[in-house]
């Protein structure tokens, strides 16, 4: 289905992190268990640095810099300690983590995304270890064309899709969209330049069960793309 909010194309942060958001929405919905302890210590950290700093505005505003300049002094070595800490944890212990979780069977499985810039690809690693056995690694970089339409609206469809075809965990709990023949570029351009209500119409039919892949609900559908 496609969104019905819009971004803006041109902008690779937005294009990032509603990617990003989406993973969460997905795998959770394949019953995937999130944890959330990378998400809950960089909020600890980070209000914990905010509380300091309201403090010092308190104290300085209620009794006077004079009367408080020495904990004013204390507590801005710790915002520092704290700030640095919260900076060390994002480069060094998320490093660009957007999930972490377990499959039903107890395989944990961890993505990771970057960008770089003014190069509109995603590039995910995803991390998967057993209960039992060696844990294994997917690498890949795609172009966010491939599921943001013309307009800047994010289709889910075609990104659900290109994770069940490409990381084994994710396929084993969704072999439906795993079993979709990933489109083309010509394909997926045509596919992303369709208006969204027939987008959302294709969505529908693979949810129902309609149609047995991506392909197939175009064909049967009869959708006819605007010849350029």
């Amino acid at each position: 289905m496609a969104s019905q909010e819009k971004i803006t194309v041109h902008n690779l942060a937005d294009l990032k992190n509603t990617s990003d958001d989406a993973i969460p929405n997905y795998l959770n919905s394949l019953k995937f268990k999130q944890d959330h302890s990378l998400i809950d210590t960089r909020l600890a950290l980070g209000y914990s640095a905010f509380a300091i700093a309201a403090a010092c505005f308190l104290w300085d505003y209620k009794l006077g810099f004079e009367d408080t300049k020495w904990y004013t002094a204390a507590a801005v070595g710790l915002y520092s300690v704290i700030n640095g800490a919260l900076t060390l944890w994002i480069t060094y212990v998320e490093k660009g983590a957007v999930y972490q979780g377990k499959a039903a069977d107890g395989t944990k499985i961890s993505v990771s995304t970057s960008t770089e810039k003014n190069e509109p690809t995603y590039h995910v690693v995803v991390d998967v270890t057993p209960k039992n056995g060696p844990s294994s690694k997917v690498e890949f970089a795609r172009s966010f064309t491939e599921w943001f339409d013309m307009q800047g609206h994010f289709v889910a469809l075609p990104f659900q899709t290109m994770l069940a075809t490409t990381v084994p965990l994710i396929a084993k709990a969704d072999p439906k969209r795993a079993a979709a023949i990933p489109p083309t570029s010509t394909a997926s351009a045509e596919f992303l330049n369709m208006d969204t209500q027939t987008l959302d119409a294709l969505a529908a039919a693979e949810t129902t069960g309609a149609e047995s892949n991506a392909t197939g609900s175009v064909a049967e559908i009869q959708v006819q793309v605007p010849a350029r």
